[in-house]
């Protein structure tokens, strides 16, 4: 395949008039078309898991507000790296990415903790971006 050619092929999408004149091509969008509905199933489980550990990491945020504990633990965030990256090793995942994905929640957690914290142990709404 030239440059150009592709190039061109990057920039393709998938049309259904083509896909019904060559049959590899209607293999190939029926295939995508499947598989492109298992990872929307699987962006919904993970948002709704998202949702769930961030329900429990208020949970914990308020506990420890109410403890008078900081928003952060350092021991659990380093035990978190550890296990998080023996777990993407074994599932056949890139660790770098359970790396942006440990990082991201434990920030948020945080950043939660502490407005739990600033607010006197109130855990108001879901709702990282507040």
């Amino acid at each position: 395949m030239s440059d150009s050619e592709h190039s061109d092929w990057q920039k393709t999408t998938i049309d259904s008039a083509q896909a019904e004149q060559h049959p590899e091509t209607a293999q190939a969008v029926a295939k995508i078309k499947a598989l492109r509905q298992s990872i929307d199933n699987i962006d919904s489980a993970i948002v709704s898991l998202l949702a769930e550990r961030f329900k429990a990491t208020s949970q914990v945020g308020v506990l420890k507000a109410g403890a008078g504990f900081a928003p952060e633990d350092t021991k659990r965030e380093d035990y978190q790296i550890e296990r998080l990256h023996r777990i993407a090793v074994d599932a056949g995942l890139d660790p770098e990415i359970a790396e942006m994905y440990r990082e991201f929640v434990v920030t948020e957690a945080k950043k939660r903790h502490q407005r739990i914290a600033d607010a006197g142990g109130d855990p108001g709404v879901l709702d990282v971006f507040a």
